[in-house]
């Protein structure tokens, strides 16, 4: 009984460390990557919940929950959030691009790009990275919402803008 409750409570431990390290984590890559705060604030909610689930069945497990209780109760949860998700599987796909989209995403807000499609090309700037969704507005002022899942699909290709040419410096031979 005593080594199930220091176990426990190195799980705990580790736990609040990993979450420490984990919000550090996302809000330097929020910080160096000029995220919005409710970007960021949606990235930490999601990983938060996927980090507080691992950690309820590892304390499960630890504290003598018979490994068979536990994997009942795991896939009949599993079932019913699968059966909800596969009705409405995209909500899956854009809230793991949107994690990718955080991560490792070249594009930032305010970046002017063109999104590359066979149908439609739209140019714009960067608006808004939601939890679901990339904005971009147009020249004209017209708003365009693409899928998280959809925008990494597409090629996009940032448009360097033109301030002022400079006249490029004269090296010396």
């Amino acid at each position: 009984m005593m080594l199930s409750i220091l176990c426990a409570l190195v799980v705990t431990l580790v736990y609040f460390l990993a979450h420490r390290w984990l919000e550090k984590l996302v809000l330097g890559s929020g910080a160096a990557s000029r995220s919005v705060p409710a970007r960021i604030q949606y990235v930490k909610k999601t990983i938060s919940v996927t980090l507080t689930t691992v950690y309820l069945v590892v304390l499960s497990l630890v504290l003598g929950l018979n490994y068979g209780e536990v994997t009942i109760f795991l896939s009949s949860a599993f079932a019913v959030i699968g059966i909800a998700l596969f009705a409405q599987w995209s909500i899956l796909s854009n809230l793991t691009a949107s994690l990718i989209i955080f991560f490792g995403f070249p594009y930032r807000i305010g970046d002017l790009v063109k999104v590359l499609d066979k149908d439609d090309t739209i140019t714009g700037t960067i608006e808004e990275i939601t939890l679901f969704s990339v904005q971009l507005r147009d020249e004209r002022g017209n708003l365009a919402t693409f899928p998280n899942n959809l925008f990494l699909q597409r090629p996009v290709v940032k448009i360097e803008q033109k301030n002022d040419e400079k006249p490029l410096p004269e090296f010396a031979d």
